[in-house]
């Protein structure tokens, strides 16, 4: 089946993910993840990206990021990935692929799903059973966006600087939404519209974003591509 081009509305919010190939580990002691965070600030500088949100478990990571260009999401994880991979590949003297191929992308309605998304990537080492709350894993924005801590890699988002008149405000409100998990229906949305490369968001929002691009943005494909093995390994890496 034919792929659909990656869908990048500059100015609109994306949930990205990028994972070790065939899951491998892809952090592995932690200056790692600390060179993984320069390298994301690094890139942040050179390209129109602002990160609001991130996870980095120890085979994948999850970003919330808005590109400002229609070019800016992929120079800017080529960047990172890249300084990253170098730096792997001389401290544990390795060659080969680190990443796999492709990082999954999905644009998100930000009025119905960005602060879920938020809660979605800082909750996923409670998910994955690693932490009993979030503020317990190190390598997470939680700590910044929920706690206060200085972060030079995060820019708030907008949605998120409405919750509040001031950052305690905010961090107070923002923290009341980690009482409770995400319901199951939001998870799928969530996780399908990041494996499926389209959209996170109602009927209506895929709907205005097809109209802007006057093209559709999602596969119309039979039953059983859905169930094929690489959907359901997809859908299956994404879980964590």
């Amino acid at each position: 089946m034919a792929r659909l081009p990656r869908l990048v509305i500059p100015g609109l919010p994306m949930h990205v993910v990028q994972r070790g190939n065939n899951r491998q580990a892809t952090f592995f002691a932690e200056d790692d993840y600390c060179v993984y965070l320069e390298a994301i600030e690094k890139a942040i500088k050179k390209y129109s990206v602002d990160v609001h949100a991130y996870v980095l478990m120890t085979n994948h990571v999850h970003l919330l990021l808005t590109p400002y260009e229609d070019v800016g999401l992929a120079r800017f994880m080529q960047a990172v990935g890249r300084r990253y991979v170098r730096y792997v590949n001389r401290v544990y003297q390795r060659s080969g692929t680190l990443w796999e191929g492709r990082y999954k992308s999905a644009v998100i309605d930000t009025d119905a799903y960005l602060l879920k998304c938020y809660r979605y990537i800082e909750m996923n080492p409670v998910r994955a059973g690693m932490v009993k709350r979030p503020g317990e894993y190190r390598w997470t924005s939680f700590h910044r966006n929920a706690l206060g801590k200085s972060d030079d890699v995060i820019c708030a988002h907008a949605k998120y600087e409405e919750l509040g008149k001031t950052d305690s405000d905010r961090q107070a409100v923002y923290l009341t939404y980690f009482s409770t998990h995400l319901g199951d229906e939001d998870i799928k949305a969530i996780r399908d519209g990041t494996v499926e490369q389209n959209a996170i968001g109602n009927d209506r929002f895929c709907e205005e974003i097809e109209q802007m691009l006057k093209r559709r943005i999602k596969l119309y494909s039979h039953g059983g591509d859905r169930k094929s093995k690489e959907f359901v390994c997809n859908k299956t890496l994404l879980s964590g």
